[in-house]
Parts: structure tokens; C-alpha cells; sequence
């Protein structure tokens, strides 16, 4: 916009987006440092033009010496507008990092309203309540179930531990009476004759051949004797 456009109310620019103006940062930054580095590499030229004809052209020596001079002072800018334009920048993107949450949150914080549109506070509580008495309904039911009003609850107590107490006894006194007395154990006879018993039992004859002998039949007495 020209000058005049400015000072009589003309048609204003729109303002660039933090990142249109962050890239137009770079790049200007960009060119500075090329800018530089060409600057440097003059000022080393001349540097080597004023040490060959320091001795030979004083002239010349002097001409490139006021030269690198002057190179060096556009060099100084140079830095001195980088150094700005940097500041520039990183200002420029932490604003943009800043909208950039700011959006977010403000969306967040849009999406929580609207989520919270058709909710109550006071309907929320009178719930909660609900919730509650109907837990303590739910506990009590449980409550009642688990209690065995009809079943047993005619029985004492007392007389159930009497009973038992009745039983204990039984069994100790049918342990105590039906316990066996001990029976005195006899040694086993041997099963083998003693020696003199043995002598005798040789010495006897047989009860067979003693019955032969008394035998009056000569035809046993024959047999006998020849059995001999």
C-alpha cells in the first residue's frame, strides 16, 4: 500500500498468519547467511591483496584495506539484523505454539459444554441419591435372605449344646467299659518229643506186633516169626 493510501484510509492489508510470517523469517534469514558468508570470503580477499602489496603497491595495499573495512561494518549489520530477526522468529513461534493450545483448550473446553448441555446439578444429586437408597434397598434385601428366619430358628441353642454334651458321654463311657481285659497267654507245647520220651517210644514195640504176640493163632505166631 502506498503512503498516501495509508494516510487517507485506503484498503487495508490483511495481517499474515504467525506461520506465513515465521517462514518469511527463515527465509530472509537464509539470505543473510549466504550474504555473510559471501561477505567474509571478500573480506579475506582483500585481506590478501593488502599483504602482497604491502611492500610493492602501497596504493593498492591501502584501497583493500579501506575496502575490507567497510565489508567488515556491512558484516557487523548483518549480524545485528540476524540477531533480530531470530529473536523475531522464536517470539513469532512461540505465540503460534501458544495459539495452538489456546485452540485446543478452547475446543476442549467447547466439547465439555456441550457434552454438560443437558445435565443438571440439582438432577445429578437427586441420581446419586437415588443410587444410594437404592443400594441400601438392595443390602437390606441381601440382609433378609441370608438370614434363616424359617428355617431352625425355633431351636435352643441350649438344649442342642445339652445334647451334645449327652452324646460325648455316651461315647466316652462305651469307651470306657467296652475296653478288653488283657488274657494271659499260655507258652506253645513243642511240637517236637523231648529225648527221653523219644527213648521210650523206641523201646516200646509197635501196638500192632504187641497185639499179634498175645494172639493165641498159630498162624499168626507163624507170621510173626517169620517176620523176624
Amino acid at each position: 500500500m502506498s503512503f498516501f493510501g495509508k494516510m487517507f484510509g485506503g484498503k487495508k492489508e490483511v495481517a499474515p498468519t504467525t506461520g506465513e510470517a515465521i517462514q518469511k523469517l527463515r527465509e530472509t534469514e537464509n539470505m543473510l547467511i549466504k550474504k555473510q558468508e559471501f561477505l567474509e570470503s571478500k573480506i579475506e580477499e582483500e585481506l590478501n591483496t593488502a599483504r602482497k602489496n604491502a611492500s610493492k603497491n602501497k596504493r593498492v595495499a591501502l584501497q583493500a584495506l579501506k575496502k575490507k573495512k567497510r565489508l567488515e561494518k556491512q558484516l557487523q549489520q548483518i549480524d545485528g539484523t540476524l540477531s533480530t530477526i531470530e529473536m523475531q522468529r522464536e517470539a513469532l513461534e512461540s505465540a503460534n505454539t501458544n495459539t495452538a493450545v489456546l485452540t485446543t483448550m478452547k475446543n476442549a473446553a467447547d466439547a465439555l459444554k456441550h457434552a454438560h448441555q443437558h445435565m443438571d446439578v440439582d438432577k445429578v444429586h437427586d441420581m446419586m441419591d437415588d443410587i444410594a437408597e437404592q443400594q441400601d434397598v438392595a443390602k437390606e434385601i441381601s440382609d433378609a435372605i441370608s438370614n434363616p428366619v424359617a428355617f431352625g430358628a425355633d431351636l435352643d441353642d441350649e438344649d442342642l449344646e445339652r445334647e451334645l454334651d449327652e452324646l460325648e458321654q455316651e461315647n466316652f463311657d462305651k469307651e470306657i467299659i467296652g475296653i478288653p481285659e488283657p488274657t494271659p497267654t499260655l507258652p506253645e507245647a513243642p511240637s517236637e518229643d523231648l529225648p527221653e520220651k523219644a527213648k521210650e517210644k523206641k523201646k516200646a514195640p509197635p501196638a500192632t506186633t504187641a497185639a499179634l504176640a498175645d494172639d493165641d493163632d498159630p498162624d499168626v505166631k507163624q507170621l510173626l516169626q517169620w517176620a523176624n
